[in-house]
């Protein structure tokens, strides 16, 4: 006969058998007794972080590198409400998370107790789904479910808040083995006439370039595309969340499409005729203006989630589902085909291409000896570590430096707020990256505003000696505001100087870590090596141009051909 159990002996029992072993978190009053419980569960470590919106955005690198979604404990009130900006931005970028959150007893809501938010509220636009479980009987398969939907389909984060009586209850538990949701059934396999009538379109472009997001990396699809853009000998890019899922070092690869797109993505999408969107979600970064985006293209989108079709921007051929099947689909099909020199047939469309390439490259000034260039650390990253590297990045210039001149050779490298665009998000997501890829090298490229908002994490990452290094851009400036007030407002630097700031040596040696410091070209490589030769936590504090800009750059309003580009 089963026995009893109180509500914190099935809360851990559940994270056991969803395979959690990290689980990221403060405690706090309403969650004391899951701590407690927390004991008598060794092979589950806990992280404690110093701010809980670190612990978000933790949970959200973790899921990224290792596929699996992060975990995260917090307290009521305060505890949640700080998890809101590391929730929005896992929602925009639809990576798997589950939030547990704690709450006030079930008599208690509604009267304005101690710590009591109305956590569920304040997070349903931002969720794919949440809960407030009421009663011990429901907690199991409440938790269940939540991992179950924050994995399946579109991934997402799911918010699960939890009353102290309900922690505190006891019964004799029910583990389900399986979820049925009658409402919530994904659409996984394509539809194989629309699969063949895209194919067929396909075949038929002249001038066709495939154009990949964050799908590509969240269903593993990265094989399949390369197979399909290989075989067919179509160009490739992506948006900032889809880098990594083609090669970057692929003859194909055409570098990031967008607002700081490089000139020859954007330019062949502008000038394709059939577009291929793979797990995109045609966003304003990389649209632009829509009337002019991509004119003469028939488009083809493939995605999951049926309400990114067509919302944007119209589609001609909509396959709904998951992006790996479809490709696979297309790929059977193309194998059925009659063989063709598809390097001959697309001769002249690689060639406009290449020349697009070799006239506006990817660049940057050189002429003074004497001053770094933030775009020359990243080149020095990429060098020092062979593209080998787990990637995060803050929010800004620093982040758009990264996804140009990172070469990303393979999928879950790069980890990013792209939707959202948090800042203070890539030093806590690299501890989590760190957690789940414990013996990789992982960098997290920062801005000197961007670092400052979850730099207190410095002591989490020494106290259980995850050697993650910090690369700052140190520009003293909030850069990219700074880079439009310079280009479109006279350069009225209002309120973006950040010349006021800490000694990121000191600070990092205060915390445990190791410090160190580049002011010169010539000194760049020697503190990229030491810090990659140093197993502990390193911060390397860069002191870059301060008043270099992200190029080329499309301006708001325009269409993506349209580009500012470098001097």
């Amino acid at each position: 006969m089963s026995k009893q159990m109180t509500g914190a002996q099935i809360f851990w029992t559940c994270l056991e058998r969803e395979g959690v072993k990290h689980v990221f978190g403060l405690p706090g009053g309403a969650v004391i007794d899951l701590y407690d419980e927390l004991t008598r569960f060794p092979q589950i470590k806990h992280y404690l972080v110093r701010h809980e919106q670190a612990a978000v955005h933790a949970a959200d690198g973790y899921a990224r590198a290792s596929g699996m979604p992060g975990v995260v404990l917090v307290t009521s009130g305060p505890g949640a409400t700080n998890t809101v900006s590391g929730i929005a931005s896992a929602y925009m970028d639809s990576i798997p998370i589950v939030v547990f959150t704690g709450q006030v007893p079930t008599a208690l809501i509604g009267n304005d107790a101690f710590q009591e938010v109305d956590i569920v509220g304040i997070t349903r636009p931002c969720t794919k789904h949440n809960y407030l479980v009421k009663r011990v009987e429901d907690l199991a398969h409440t938790i269940h479910e939540a991992f179950y939907i924050a994995r399946s389909g579109r991934p997402g984060p799911v918010l699960v808040d939890l009353p102290k009586d309900v922690i505190n209850g006891r019964c004799v538990p029910k583990f389900p083995e399986t979820i049925k949701i009658k409402s919530y059934n994904p659409t996984y396999h394509a539809n194989p006439r629309q699969v063949r009538r895209a194919l067929n379109l396909i075949l038929e472009a002249e001038q066709p370039v495939l154009y990949t997001g964050g799908g590509i990396i969240l269903s593993d699809a990265s094989e399949e595309l390369i197979k399909f853009a290989e075989t067919l000998q179509i160009p490739v890019t992506s948006t900032l969340m889809g880098l990594g899922g083609f090669p970057g070092d692929n003859p194909l690869w055409l570098g990031m499409l967008g607002m700081h797109g490089t000139y020859a993505a954007n330019m062949a999408v502008a000038n394709s005729d059939v577009l291929i969107a793979v797990g995109a979600r045609f966003d304003d970064r990389v649209t632009g203006k829509v009337d002019e985006f991509a004119p003469r293209a028939k488009i083809i989108h493939i995605d999951i989630d049926p309400s990114s079709i067509s919302k944007n921007v119209v589609v001609d051929i909509p396959l709904v589902g998951d992006c790996r099947d479809a490709l696979m689909q297309l790929n059977e099909l193309l194998a059925e085909q009659e063989p063709r020199d598809w390097a001959k047939v697309r001769e002249a469309w690689l060639e406009t291409i290449r020349n697009w390439q070799r006239k506006y490259p990817l660049t940057y000034n050189k002429s003074n000896p004497d001053v770094i260039k933030p775009q020359f650390v990243v080149e020095k990253l990429y060098e020092l570590t062979n593209g080998e590297a787990y990637i995060t990045t803050e929010v800004g210039q620093n982040q758009m430096w990264a996804a140009q001149f990172y070469k990303f050779k393979k999928p879950r490298r790069l980890m990013t707020s792209g939707g959202l665009g948090c800042m203070g998000y890539g030093f806590p997501a690299a501890m989590g990256v760190q957690v789940a890829k414990p013996d990789a090298l992982v960098i997290d490229i920062a801005g000197d505003g961007s670092i400052q908002m979850n730099i207190q994490e410095l002591i989490t990452v020494v106290e259980h000696n995850l050697p993650v290094k910090i690369a700052i851009l140190n520009n003293t400036f909030l850069g990219m505001v700074r880079q439009w007030q310079q280009l479109f407002y006279g350069r009225r630097y209002s309120q973006t100087s950040l010349a006021a700031a800490p000694d990121f040596v000191k600070l990092a040696e205060a915390y445990g870590a190791v410090g160190l410091r580049a002011t010169k070209p010539e000194e760049v490589e020697p503190v990229i090596k030491e810090a990659l030769n140093t197993p502990r936590p390193v911060v390397m504090d860069f002191r870059v141009d301060p008043e270099e800009c992200v190029m080329p750059m499309v301006p708001g309003g325009k269409a993506m051909h349209e580009m500012i580009l470098p001097a």
